[in-house]
């Protein structure tokens, strides 16, 4: 009786440890980061950064424990505008050469409703750090049919201020708006 015993525990031991921390990273070819700003105050121009990484580690199911981590290359920056991308990626704006990743910590994630949570971290931009929160949307897990793997789904939305970063100080919001919309999709897999 007491190796039954031993050997259910030793059982539930390692089931319980194999359940512990996952942690998971974007699928690249299923994940994008955009953001839009007002230009002359009549039009939207958006854009996107190519090169980004984000990696979660969480011990629930619905990930309400989660932390994220994303780090990205300014220099992936993309506004479909050859020539704008090249200025956004001077000194003028993001200045890449000097700062080349943008990287953000979450230090909380609060639950706001069924599979909804209000992200807030340390996001560092442009040599300067600030605590910024996001709007974060759980949009369930699947077993990808072609990996046989679980596949989870996030959205993540809110506004940041260009200022707030010292991002392209010499251009006032009446030219370029200085609140920047964030919205970004991923798809993340299992590591």
């Amino acid at each position: 009786m007491k190796k039954i015993i031993l050997i259910l525990s030793a059982f539930l031991v390692i089931a319980s440890s194999a359940v512990q921390a996952a942690n998971w990273t974007n699928d690249k070819a299923h994940s994008q980061l955009m953001f839009t700003v007002k230009h002359l105050g009549i039009s939207d121009v958006s854009g996107t950064f190519n090169d980004f990484d984000v990696n979660i580690s969480a011990d629930k199911a619905d990930f309400s424990d989660a932390v994220f981590e994303l780090t990205v290359s300014t220099a992936s920056i993309d506004t479909r505008v050859e020539a704008r991308n090249k200025h956004l990626k001077s000194a003028d704006f993001f200045n890449v050469e000097q700062h080349p990743t943008m990287y953000f910590k979450s230090t909380s994630v609060k639950k706001t409703g069924k599979n909804s949570y209000r992200l807030t971290g340390n996001l560092t931009l442009h040599g300067v750090t600030r605590t910024v929160a996001m709007n974060l949307t759980y949009r369930g897990t699947v077993e990808n049919a072609q990996s046989k793997k679980p596949t989870a789904g996030f959205q993540l939305t809110g506004v940041l201020k260009r200022s707030d970063f010292e991002v392209g100080n010499g251009f006032p919001p009446p030219m370029i708006s200085d609140e920047v919309h964030i919205k970004a999709d991923g798809e993340f897999l299992p590591q």
